[in-house]
Order: structure tokens, then C-alpha cells, then sequence
């Protein structure tokens, strides 16, 4: 059987920040068609790590590739020129808004000819794509034309994700979709997610909640001390061992071989 086709790649990762070394010669690879949950002690480096992913921070040492070519961020904005979306646990969503020109934030649809020239924005069109596209991933929401500020938090958060997932071409970036939502939420996240990567699109998922990843997740990246401690399949480890390894209180090469992924 081929190998998976690694569709994100870091080699060597470092960043310094003064005297702290936040990462310190980082792997990572994100196959096609997975999810890829991170997960780290406070300080492991998870962050510094994904926000070099997503042109957030530049790396001072190392390379990344997307499709196998090697990329250079400069911002936020060129990971979303290269495909690349990501969703950060404060809900970058305006409340007073609608949901449909939530989903276009900053990518608003202007209107054909002399109009669209003079900044006019098709909200008609906007709004026949947010439809088709929350339809699309099963996104159980009334009206399109309602406020963020009068839904739930779940239904938030799923603003959120289905915005990356209408616009992502290459990867989805997930920073704890699920923290501070109850369980019901959380649930209805985790499905939304599941389905974000069922249409095709990898998705990295940094989460404290063990119960959550162990549910999703295809394969786990654990973090440690700035450096990639293990990369195992969560259905051939226990939890224990998972965190045993993010805490140091095991060595990944003590776990059995059908542990790493």
C-alpha cells in the first residue's frame, strides 16, 4: 500500500524568544485526508508551532512545505493565500453581524460591473453561498440572516469552523474549538469537524480535552519541551500512556510499536 500523501510538512522548526527557546527543532507532517491532533503541557510549544504553520510567527530556523514545495509566511494573510485556514479559540466572528457576511468577513463578494467597481458588495450572492455552503456541511442554523450575537456558543464556533472549511484549499487550523462549550456543543463541534475532513481537507486540532481528541483524532502529535515527542495512533494507545508521554513520565520509545503512527 502507498505511503499517505503528506500535504504539510515542517522540518527542524526553532524560535526563540530572548533567552526561551519555544521550539526547538520541531517535525511535523499532516497527511491528506486526517485528523491531526496537538497536544502539549503548557509550554510544550504547541503554539508557537501552529502559529508558525499559520504564518503567524516566522520560524528562526527551519523550513516548511506545503504539497512539497517549501513556503515562507510573512502573515496570516499569505497562509490564507496559500489555502490555509485557521480558527482561533477567541472566535474571531463580529456579533452584531449577520451570519452570511460573517462567513465572508474580510472576502466580501462585490457586485458585477460599474457598481462592483464603486464598492457595492452582492449580499444576495453572499447569502445563497453561506446557504449552500453551511447546507453543505450540515450546519443546523435557522437563517443565515440572523446575528451571531443570538446564537449559542456552538452554533458560534460552527460559524467559525464552516467559514475556514468554505475557504480553505489546502489545510484547516483548529485552536480549542471546544473549550468553554458544554457537552452537547461540544459534540455538534466535534461532528462539524469530522465532516470538515470527510469533504477532503486535513484538519489540526490543538486540544486539552483528552476525551475530545481521543474521539476525532486520526493520529496525535505530542509535544514536549519545544520538540516533538511522539507521534502515536490514538487506537492503540491507552490515555494514560498519551499523557505519561506529554508529561515525560514516558519515553515514546518505551510504548510498543504499534503505538506510533
Amino acid at each position: 500500500m502507498s505511503a499517505p500523501q503528506i500535504v504539510m510538512q515542517a522540518r527542524g522548526l526553532v524560535k526563540r524568544y530572548g533567552q526561551v527557546t519555544a521550539l526547538d527543532g520541531v517535525d511535523f507532517e499532516l497527511r491528506a485526508g486526517e485528523i491531526l491532533a496537538v497536544i502539549g503541557d503548557n509550554g510544550a510549544g504547541k503554539s508557537s508551532l501552529i502559529k508558525c504553520l499559520s504564518g503567524a510567527t516566522i520560524p528562526d530556523e527551519g523550513e516548511i512545505k506545503l504539497d512539497g514545495k517549501v513556503i515562507h509566511f510573512k502573515s496570516p494573510i499569505d497562509a490564507r493565500l496559500n489555502g490555509i485556514e485557521t480558527v482561533y479559540q477567541d472566535l474571531a466572528v463580529a456579533p452584531a453581524m449577520t451570519i452570511a457576511e460573517n462567513l465572508f468577513l474580510g472576502r466580501e463578494l462585490r457586485r458585477s460591473g460599474l457598481l462592483g467597481q464603486l464598492g457595492f458588495i452582492d449580499k444576495k450572492k453572499m447569502l445563497a453561498e453561506s446557504i449552500s455552503r453551511m447546507n453543505d456541511l450540515k450546519v443546523g442554523i435557522r437563517s443565515m440572516t440572523q446575528a451571531v450575537e443570538t446564537l449559542s456558543g456552538g452554533q458560534r464556533q460552527c460559524v467559525a469552523v464552516g467559514r475556514a472549511a468554505a475557504f480553505a484549499q489546502h489545510v484547516v487550523i483548529m485552536d480549542e474549538p471546544t473549550a468553554a462549550l458544554g457537552v452537547k456543543e461540544g459534540n455538534m463541534v466535534l461532528e462539524l469537524i469530522r465532516r470538515v475532513r470527510d469533504k477532503g481537507l486535513p484538519v489540526v486540532l490543538i486540544s486539552h480535552n483528552m476525551p475530545h481528541v481521543f474521539e476525532v483524532a486520526d493520529r496525535i502529535h505530542i509535544a514536549r519541551l519545544g520538540k516533538r515527542a511522539a507521534v502515536v495512533n490514538p487506537k492503540h494507545i491507552s490515555m494514560s500512556d498519551t499523557v505519561a508521554v506529554m508529561t515525560g513520565a514516558k519515553l515514546a520509545e518505551e510504548l510498543p510499536p504499534e503505538a506510533h503512527a
